[in-house]
């Protein structure tokens, strides 16, 4: 959904890739630049309470994710590595921003206790997550495109670091929507993928056992 929205902020950020594009800094730093940016923000500023400064912290990283393709494309070296690389670390920064809650909630964050079972959905966003992008990235392999879905990566961040942004602003009960809304949203998008991938390749696609247990190890 704000994959719309994503020329805006390419265009807002062109002067800064072109200025970048001057200097040796490569994509790949920028990337790895991010992710680090986002991983200190949320295990460092989450679990110690400091949410809005952390929402602040990694939603300002975050915007690295469009920086680094946008200088590879400015600097003409975009490439399967870099492609690869930013994909994966991608998959880093979410874990950190939702292990980062957990451990907030887990430590009884917001004076309400220890809030064992929110801690549990922050995870649990966690790992749907994953199973979004890797249905995504196994559908690929198999020839299929199934890049839809009501919550794909760009809207959990933001529905995650909007809630623990108003949270650490003393907004009550904020943080408890935004994780099940994000939680809700991952399961539905895991399944609208699932079945985009059943409907084109049929209940017997015909993948071999050794590919089934390479794709296990």
């Amino acid at each position: 959904m704000l994959n719309a929205l994503r020329p805006l902020f390419a265009k807002l950020l062109t002067p800064l890739g072109q200025a970048l594009a001057r200097t040796p800094v490569t994509p790949n730093m920028v990337t790895l630049a991010g992710t680090l940016g986002v991983a200190v923000g949320a295990l460092w500023l989450f679990p110690t309470g400091h949410l809005f400064a952390g929402t602040l912290v990694c939603w300002g990283f975050a915007m690295f994710d469009m920086l680094d393709g946008l200088l590879a494309r400015v600097k003409g070296s975009s490439g399967p590595w870099g492609a690869f690389l930013d994909s994966t670390l991608d998959r880093v920064g979410d874990a950190a921003v939702f292990s980062g809650l957990a451990i907030y909630l887990a430590r009884g964050g917001g004076g309400g206790g220890h809030q064992w079972g929110l801690a549990g959905v922050a995870l649990y966003c966690l790992v749907a997550g994953n199973m979004v992008s890797y249905a995504r990235a196994r559908a690929e392999g198999l020839g299929v495109k199934a890049n839809v879905g009501v919550a794909e990566r760009s809207e959990r961040l933001l529905v995650a670091l909007v809630a623990a942004g108003l949270t650490g602003l003393g907004v009550p009960f904020v943080l408890a929507i935004g994780l099940w809304a994000v939680a809700l949203g991952s399961t539905v998008t895991f399944g609208q993928r699932v079945w985009v991938v059943r409907k084109a390749v049929g209940p017997g696609s015909g993948e071999t056992g050794a590919e089934r247990e390479r794709e296990r190890s």
